[in-house]
Protein backbone atom coordinates (compact mmCIF):
# COMPACT_ATOMS: atom_id res chain seq x y z
CA UNK A 1 0.00 0.00 0.00
CA UNK A 2 1.66 3.38 -0.65
CA UNK A 3 1.02 6.41 1.26
CA UNK A 4 -1.58 7.84 -1.55
CA UNK A 5 -3.51 5.12 -2.23
CA UNK A 6 -7.04 6.10 -3.20
CA UNK A 7 -6.54 9.74 -2.93
CA UNK A 8 -6.91 11.59 -6.06
CA UNK A 9 -4.79 14.15 -6.97
CA UNK A 10 -4.33 16.91 -8.85
CA UNK A 11 -0.99 18.73 -10.10
CA UNK A 12 -0.81 21.79 -12.06
CA UNK A 13 1.95 22.48 -14.76
CA UNK A 14 3.11 19.30 -14.84
CA UNK A 15 4.65 18.47 -18.48
CA UNK A 16 7.98 18.78 -17.24
CA UNK A 17 10.33 20.08 -13.87
CA UNK A 18 9.49 19.89 -10.47
CA UNK A 19 5.82 19.25 -11.42
CA UNK A 20 6.20 16.10 -13.40
CA UNK A 21 8.56 14.51 -10.44
CA UNK A 22 5.57 15.40 -8.30
CA UNK A 23 2.52 13.63 -10.74
CA UNK A 24 5.02 10.04 -10.99
CA UNK A 25 6.29 10.15 -7.06
CA UNK A 26 2.10 10.44 -6.40
CA UNK A 27 1.52 7.60 -9.17
CA UNK A 28 4.02 5.61 -7.38
CA UNK A 29 2.08 5.77 -3.71
CA UNK A 30 -0.43 5.03 -5.46
CA UNK A 31 -2.48 7.97 -6.22
CA UNK A 32 -4.79 8.39 -9.10
CA UNK A 33 -3.37 11.46 -11.05
CA UNK A 34 -4.94 14.47 -12.71
CA UNK A 35 -2.14 17.28 -14.47
CA UNK A 36 -2.50 20.23 -16.36
CA UNK A 37 -0.36 20.98 -19.22
CA UNK A 38 -0.86 24.16 -21.40
CA UNK A 39 1.96 23.91 -24.41
CA UNK A 40 3.98 21.06 -24.28
CA UNK A 41 1.02 18.86 -25.49
CA UNK A 42 3.47 15.79 -26.69
CA UNK A 43 5.03 16.25 -23.30
CA UNK A 44 1.74 15.85 -21.14
CA UNK A 45 0.50 12.70 -23.84
CA UNK A 46 3.74 11.23 -22.88
CA UNK A 47 3.58 11.61 -19.12
CA UNK A 48 0.03 10.07 -18.99
CA UNK A 49 1.13 7.23 -20.21
CA UNK A 50 3.93 7.01 -17.38
CA UNK A 51 2.19 7.45 -15.38
CA UNK A 52 -0.83 4.53 -16.26
CA UNK A 53 1.99 2.46 -16.28
CA UNK A 54 2.08 2.19 -12.31
CA UNK A 55 -1.37 0.62 -12.58
CA UNK A 56 -3.49 3.96 -11.40
CA UNK A 57 -5.98 6.33 -13.24
CA UNK A 58 -3.75 9.30 -14.80
CA UNK A 59 -5.37 11.56 -17.35
CA UNK A 60 -4.01 15.23 -18.85
CA UNK A 61 -5.62 18.05 -18.64
CA UNK A 62 -4.77 21.09 -21.65
CA UNK A 63 -6.17 23.96 -19.59
CA UNK A 64 -4.33 27.91 -18.01
CA UNK A 65 -4.97 27.72 -14.28
CA UNK A 66 -4.80 32.07 -14.70
CA UNK A 67 -7.90 31.71 -16.79
CA UNK A 68 -10.21 31.95 -14.10
CA UNK A 69 -13.07 30.01 -15.90
CA UNK A 70 -11.01 27.58 -17.25
CA UNK A 71 -9.78 26.40 -13.63
CA UNK A 72 -13.50 26.05 -12.50
CA UNK A 73 -14.18 24.12 -15.88
CA UNK A 74 -10.71 21.90 -15.05
CA UNK A 75 -11.89 21.24 -11.31
CA UNK A 76 -15.36 20.25 -12.73
CA UNK A 77 -13.70 18.28 -14.89
CA UNK A 78 -11.26 16.28 -13.06
CA UNK A 79 -14.14 15.18 -10.16
CA UNK A 80 -16.08 13.74 -13.19
CA UNK A 81 -13.91 11.77 -14.34
CA UNK A 82 -12.15 10.64 -11.04
CA UNK A 83 -14.99 10.76 -8.68
CA UNK A 84 -12.77 12.56 -5.86
CA UNK A 85 -10.14 15.46 -5.18
CA UNK A 86 -8.24 14.80 -2.24
CA UNK A 87 -5.39 16.73 -3.38
CA UNK A 88 -4.43 19.54 -4.93
CA UNK A 89 -0.90 21.12 -6.13
CA UNK A 90 -0.64 24.11 -7.55
CA UNK A 91 2.70 24.25 -9.15
CA UNK A 92 1.99 26.25 -12.59
CA UNK A 93 4.99 28.93 -12.74
CA UNK A 94 6.82 30.88 -15.14
CA UNK A 95 9.26 33.67 -14.81
CA UNK A 96 10.11 36.97 -16.58
CA UNK A 97 13.34 38.16 -15.04
CA UNK A 98 14.74 41.50 -15.32
CA UNK A 99 15.61 44.45 -13.05
CA UNK A 100 13.16 46.73 -11.83
CA UNK A 101 13.95 49.99 -14.05
CA UNK A 102 13.37 47.26 -17.12
CA UNK A 103 11.15 45.30 -15.91
CA UNK A 104 7.65 46.11 -18.36
CA UNK A 105 3.97 46.37 -17.20
CA UNK A 106 3.48 43.14 -19.15
CA UNK A 107 5.70 41.08 -17.23
CA UNK A 108 4.58 41.96 -14.04
CA UNK A 109 1.42 40.98 -14.76
CA UNK A 110 2.25 38.10 -16.63
CA UNK A 111 3.95 36.42 -13.48
CA UNK A 112 0.96 37.58 -11.10
CA UNK A 113 -1.34 35.75 -13.38
CA UNK A 114 0.53 32.54 -14.17
CA UNK A 115 1.94 31.83 -10.07
CA UNK A 116 -0.45 33.68 -7.76
CA UNK A 117 -3.60 34.44 -9.42
CA UNK A 118 -3.38 30.79 -10.38
CA UNK A 119 -3.90 29.58 -7.15
CA UNK A 120 -6.74 31.33 -6.24
CA UNK A 121 -8.35 30.10 -9.03
CA UNK A 122 -7.88 26.53 -8.62
CA UNK A 123 -8.18 26.52 -4.58
CA UNK A 124 -11.50 28.44 -4.90
CA UNK A 125 -12.90 25.98 -7.31
CA UNK A 126 -11.59 22.84 -5.46
CA UNK A 127 -12.55 24.22 -2.28
CA UNK A 128 -16.27 23.66 -2.87
CA UNK A 129 -15.62 19.39 -3.40
CA UNK A 130 -13.07 19.49 -0.01
CA UNK A 131 -15.57 21.28 1.62
CA UNK A 132 -18.37 18.61 0.89
CA UNK A 133 -15.88 15.64 1.43
CA UNK A 134 -14.35 17.62 4.80
CA UNK A 135 -10.68 16.47 3.65
CA UNK A 136 -8.25 17.66 1.83
CA UNK A 137 -4.75 18.88 1.54
CA UNK A 138 -3.83 21.75 -0.86
CA UNK A 139 -0.19 21.88 -1.51
CA UNK A 140 1.16 25.31 -3.13
CA UNK A 141 4.60 25.54 -4.87
CA UNK A 142 6.08 28.91 -3.87
CA UNK A 143 9.99 29.43 -3.66
CA UNK A 144 13.15 30.65 -1.33
CA UNK A 145 12.94 33.62 -3.05
CA UNK A 146 9.65 34.41 -2.08
CA UNK A 147 10.91 34.62 1.42
CA UNK A 148 14.57 36.17 1.07
CA UNK A 149 14.21 38.17 -2.38
CA UNK A 150 16.37 38.02 -5.22
CA UNK A 151 17.81 41.20 -7.59
CA UNK A 152 16.47 41.11 -11.08
CA UNK A 153 12.78 38.82 -9.57
CA UNK A 154 10.82 41.95 -8.45
CA UNK A 155 7.74 40.33 -9.87
CA UNK A 156 8.75 36.60 -9.52
CA UNK A 157 9.50 37.22 -6.09
CA UNK A 158 6.38 38.93 -5.29
CA UNK A 159 4.21 36.58 -6.75
CA UNK A 160 5.68 33.85 -4.41
CA UNK A 161 5.99 35.61 -1.50
CA UNK A 162 2.08 36.24 -2.25
CA UNK A 163 1.49 32.41 -2.23
CA UNK A 164 3.24 32.26 0.74
CA UNK A 165 0.18 35.20 2.54
CA UNK A 166 -2.99 32.85 0.51
CA UNK A 167 -1.96 29.56 2.02
CA UNK A 168 -1.51 30.80 5.68
CA UNK A 169 -4.98 32.47 5.07
CA UNK A 170 -6.43 29.52 3.38
CA UNK A 171 -5.28 27.21 5.73
CA UNK A 172 -6.79 29.07 8.94
CA UNK A 173 -10.25 29.51 6.72
CA UNK A 174 -10.70 26.00 5.52
CA UNK A 175 -8.82 24.00 8.86
CA UNK A 176 -12.35 23.42 10.49
CA UNK A 177 -13.66 21.51 7.59
CA UNK A 178 -10.13 18.97 7.55
CA UNK A 179 -8.73 20.62 4.95
CA UNK A 180 -4.85 21.64 4.79
CA UNK A 181 -3.32 23.90 2.68
CA UNK A 182 0.38 24.07 3.14
CA UNK A 183 3.22 25.77 0.93
CA UNK A 184 6.77 23.99 -0.02
CA UNK A 185 9.74 26.68 -1.19
CA UNK A 186 12.17 24.74 -3.47
CA UNK A 187 15.54 26.74 -3.65
CA UNK A 188 18.00 25.75 -6.30
CA UNK A 189 16.77 23.24 -8.12
CA UNK A 190 18.23 21.38 -11.06
CA UNK A 191 15.78 20.83 -14.25
CA UNK A 192 16.30 20.73 -17.83
CA UNK A 193 16.25 24.57 -18.01
CA UNK A 194 19.38 24.59 -15.76
CA UNK A 195 21.06 22.00 -17.50
CA UNK A 196 21.09 24.44 -20.31
CA UNK A 197 22.90 27.33 -19.07
CA UNK A 198 26.40 27.84 -18.60
CA UNK A 199 28.06 25.15 -16.18
CA UNK A 200 30.36 27.23 -14.94
CA UNK A 201 28.14 29.52 -13.64
CA UNK A 202 25.86 27.16 -12.47
CA UNK A 203 28.92 25.38 -10.43
CA UNK A 204 29.50 28.96 -8.82
CA UNK A 205 25.53 28.55 -7.78
CA UNK A 206 26.09 25.09 -6.17
CA UNK A 207 28.84 26.35 -4.13
CA UNK A 208 27.02 28.77 -2.49
CA UNK A 209 24.66 26.45 -1.52
CA UNK A 210 25.90 24.78 2.48
CA UNK A 211 25.32 21.45 0.95
CA UNK A 212 27.17 22.21 -2.54
CA UNK A 213 25.16 20.61 -4.86
CA UNK A 214 21.76 21.83 -6.38
CA UNK A 215 18.94 19.83 -5.55
CA UNK A 216 16.87 17.16 -7.44
CA UNK A 217 13.21 17.63 -8.64
CA UNK A 218 12.23 14.44 -7.08
CA UNK A 219 13.35 15.72 -3.61
CA UNK A 220 10.98 18.34 -3.74
CA UNK A 221 8.01 15.86 -5.10
CA UNK A 222 9.13 13.58 -1.69
CA UNK A 223 8.30 17.01 0.37
CA UNK A 224 4.72 17.33 -1.55
CA UNK A 225 4.24 13.11 -0.96
CA UNK A 226 4.68 13.69 2.94
CA UNK A 227 2.62 17.15 2.80
CA UNK A 228 -0.30 15.49 0.54
CA UNK A 229 -0.20 11.68 2.64
CA UNK A 230 -1.76 11.39 6.20
CA UNK A 231 1.76 11.34 8.12
CA UNK A 232 0.91 14.94 8.11
CA UNK A 233 -2.47 14.97 9.68
CA UNK A 234 -1.88 17.46 11.90
CA UNK A 235 0.71 20.29 9.76
CA UNK A 236 -1.24 23.23 8.18
CA UNK A 237 -0.48 26.39 7.15
CA UNK A 238 3.27 25.94 7.29
CA UNK A 239 6.04 26.53 4.48
CA UNK A 240 8.62 23.67 4.17
CA UNK A 241 11.74 24.52 2.56
CA UNK A 242 13.76 22.45 0.44
CA UNK A 243 17.18 24.52 -0.07
CA UNK A 244 19.96 22.53 1.15
CA UNK A 245 20.53 24.88 3.77
CA UNK A 246 20.87 28.08 1.53
CA UNK A 247 18.18 29.68 3.66
CA UNK A 248 16.75 28.53 7.15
Amino acid sequence: MGLLSGKTALVTGASKGIGRSIAIRFAQEGANVAFTFLSSVEKGQTLEAELAAFGIKAKGYRSDASDFKAAEQLITDVVADFGALDILVNNAGITRDNLLMRMTEEAWDEIMNVNLKSCFNTVKAASRTMMKAKAGSIINITSVVGVKGNAGQANYAASKAGIIGFTKSVALELGSRNIRCNAVAPGFIETEMTGALDQKTVQGWREGIPMKRGGQPEEVANACVFLASDMSSYISGQVLHVNGAMYT
